[in-house]
């Protein structure tokens, strides 16, 4: 490969939602740009991208890859992304990198929930250009122009096409093309090749009124061309060449293209167009960052002859080979042997090797330059979000903000002993992917982990499973239920114990009655004459706290209650601090148990984008998860749902929503508050705490 200048190198994020062929799309380009022989196939798991061994089983993309190939005098590096939701947080690596996102769209399903996230993540948190790619021309029940139009209808009249399907379905191999006015014929040999004729009839008008409509769009995006149309009533090739490179880039338009990735029809004739217009490195303005040390703002120039400026945006971690870290320069350059500066841990990193990646294959590069996106062995202490500075011009970059968790398991070993080795497995995926979380919960006692869905979990426990050699159990985490009182009471409690030398006495009595919500424990004394010594007052209230974190009457912490020490006993040998702990203990257990308790439970707040045909199935299940809906809005063809859904019934709702929706909804949750639970339902949880006590669980 030739050297590339920052201006022709582009970087590309195909993304949208899962089953739109954007792994044989991405085959096809690479193919076309020379860089394989032969495409790939999914069901033979043979492609360049979806190359290991959970890719191959499942048949799906699961991890971004990076890939590269020339095009027209331009170094495209291309980043095929999983379109399944339980993946997204590699999407938003990719577009934290990319010059622009390629959205593809399947032809017979227009608009799914994994567009309209694609989207959002391109238009409002990276605010990148963006493109759309309808696929699968080729298909049954392919239907270009009803697509075309739910997509300028939800994202405006911007979305134009540049390529229309004159036979789609099976057989499709012709595209009207609408910035040359011919019509495209393509081989049928898988090829890519075509061949251009003079559009005629219908055609030739409908390409001359597109072409002039497209002219419009770019004169629009540009003041300057926008007088020069108004006063000439045309644009020059060279004005129109330039103003589309930068309506593109601007967002004044936003392409569309018709292919069939399966068969490589379209494609060459796309590639050509991005290559000659699409927003490329060399774009960028400038990079905008943080000195790490003083916070203030630093700006370094899109140049190779600027201080260093890189993202680490992928971290992966193979058992033959170590780590290996994918980045974008920005800013500068990096040589093989650079000594650089980690300012995201304030940490020095070696250089040693550095690569350009096809999938699984890695090339030798002895620089990467501004623009150009690559891969590093083996370094010492840096991953996922981290920046890569010159220890001269120190710059942090903002970090990404993934998506958060919205399905979690516990998780235990099967053998004993092999909690170290555990414990290495879950940092080294949160490492590779930000996404996946895991705590061990003091509380619950329990190791709980948590990630986007039932899929992505899996594949991360059996990742540990085979990569550190041992066997996990899942298990439903247990819900942090908490316990409180409704009434008031007294209570008195004398401990005595007397085993020869000397004993044990303290005598506590206590007033509680229930406090305001989210006040916590509130416990004074109001002790008056010497019945007492007041020394003896913290140890009652650490004998208190001690049983309101074990709790009383199913095991959960006790919350919201005032506590009164207004007398006791005690005895001048025999009363110390145990004494009164384990007084203060029991006096507190009686209290709560007379003033009428109650058991809490955590409620979350969820927010669900469906589409519109299964909102009947989706507002039945949040009903008989004892879910309360809050509210209702339209976005487009779909639904949104916000609710309110107990945290002991939300376990299993990614996988549910999951199946009900056939892959295409959406949610989000967060924790609201604490509510009274059903006396029904607080009668299961403690009877079932009574029986794991009895049973000395």
């Amino acid at each position: 490969m030739k050297n590339y200048s920052t201006d022709n190198i582009i970087n590309i994020a195909l993304s949208g939602h899962a089953s739109t062929g954007k792994t044989i799309l991405s085959e096809a380009i690479m193919y076309n740009g020379g860089s394989i022989h032969k495409m790939g196939s999914i069901e033979e798991g043979t492609t360049l991208s979806d190359y290991r061994e959970y890719e191959i089983n499942n048949q799906h993309s699961i991890s971004l890859s990076l890939m590269n190939l020339e095009w027209l005098d331009k170094k495209f590096n291309i980043l095929d992304t999983p379109g399944y939701l339980d993946f997204h947080g590699e999407v938003k690596s990719a577009m934290a990198v990319a010059d622009f996102s390629a959205l593809v769209v399947s032809a017979t399903e227009g608009i799914d929930v994994g567009t309209e996230l694609c989207w959002d993540y391109a238009e409002k948190e990276f605010n990148i250009p963006k493109l759309f790619i309808i696929n699968m021309v080729d298909k049954d029940q392919s239907d270009f122009d009803s697509v075309l139009s739910s997509l300028q209808n939800r994202y405006g009249r911007t979305v134009f096409p540049f390529m229309l399907p004159i036979n789609q379905g099976p057989g499709f191999n012709q595209v009207a093309d609408v910035l040359r006015k011919e019509i495209f014929t393509f081989k049928t040999d898988g090829s890519g090749d075509y061949s251009e004729a003079v559009a005629e009839g219908d055609w030739s008008q409908k390409l001359e009124d597109m072409h002039n409509e497209l002219i419009e769009l770019i004169a629009e995006s540009d003041e300057s061309l926008l007088e020069i149309f108004f006063d000439k009533g045309e644009l020059s090739e060279e004005e129109l060449r330039s103003g589309l490179h930068q309506a593109l880039k601007s967002g004044g338009i936003i392409p569309v293209f018709c292919v069939s990735g399966v068969t490589n029809t379209g494609v060459k004739r796309m590639m050509d167009i991005l290559a000659r217009y699409a927003p490329c490195a060399g774009d960028f303005e400038k990079v905008i960052g943080t000195n790490p040390n003083s916070g203030d703002e630093v700006i370094h120039g899109p140049s190779v002859n600027d201080s260093l400026a890189a993202r680490v945006f992928k971290t992966i971690s193979e058992e033959h080979i170590g780590e290996m870290s994918f980045f974008r320069v920005y800013s500068g350059k990096v040589n093989a042997g650079d000594d650089l500066r980690n300012t995201t841990r304030n940490n020095s990193e070696k250089m040693r090797q550095v690569y350009f990646m096809n999938g699984k294959n890695r090339k030798d590069a002895p620089q990467l330059i501004a623009g150009d996106i690559g891969a590093a062995l083996k370094l010492k202490n840096t991953h996922t979000g981290d920046t890569l500075a010159d220890p001269k011009g120190l710059i942090l970059l903002p970090k990404i903000n993934y998506p958060t968790p919205n399905m979690s398991i516990a998780i235990k070993p099967k053998a004993r002993g092999d909690e170290e080795k555990i414990a290495n497995g879950l940092a080294v995926m949160h490492e590779e992917d930000p996404t996946f979380l895991y705590r061990v919960d003091s509380e619950l006692k329990q190791t709980i982990i948590s990630g986007q869905g039932e899929l992505h979990l899996n594949i991360a426990l059996n990742r540990i499973t085979e990569r550190f050699h041992v066997e996990l159990e899942k298990e439903v985490p247990r819900v942090p239920y908490r316990e409180t009182i409704t009434g008031k009471a007294e209570s008195k409690y004398r401990h005595k114990k007397q085993s020869g030398g000397s004993g044990q006495f303290a005598e506590v009595w206590l007033r509680v009655e229930a406090a305001n919500r989210g006040d916590g424990i509130d416990f004074k004394n109001s002790l008056v004459g010497q019945n007492v010594d007041r020394g003896f007052v913290p140890s009652v209230e650490k004998g208190i706290h001690n049983i309101c974190d074990d709790g009383v009457i199913a095991g959960c912490k006790v919350v919201d209650v005032k506590i009164d020490f207004y007398d006791g006993k005690m005895h001048p040998v025999d009363s110390n601090d145990m004494a009164f702990q384990i007084a203060g203990r029991h006096a507190f257990i009686d209290a709560v148990k007379s003033a009428k308790p109650k058991l809490l439970e955590p409620i979350y707040s969820i927010k669900v984008k469906i589409p519109d045909d299964v909102m009947g199935d989706i507002m039945g299940d949040i009903s008989s998860r004892r879910g309360k809906v809050q509210g209702m809005e339209t976005e487009g063809h779909f639904q949104i749902i916000n609710a309110e859904v107990p945290m002991a019934n939300l376990h299993d709702y990614a996988t549910a929503l999951k199946a009900m929706s056939s892959g295409r909804g959406m949610f989000s949750n967060e924790f609201s508050h604490y509510e009274d639970m059903p006396h029904i339902e607080a009668e299961k949880v403690i009877s079932k705490w009574e029986t794991a006590r009895a049973a000395g669980e």
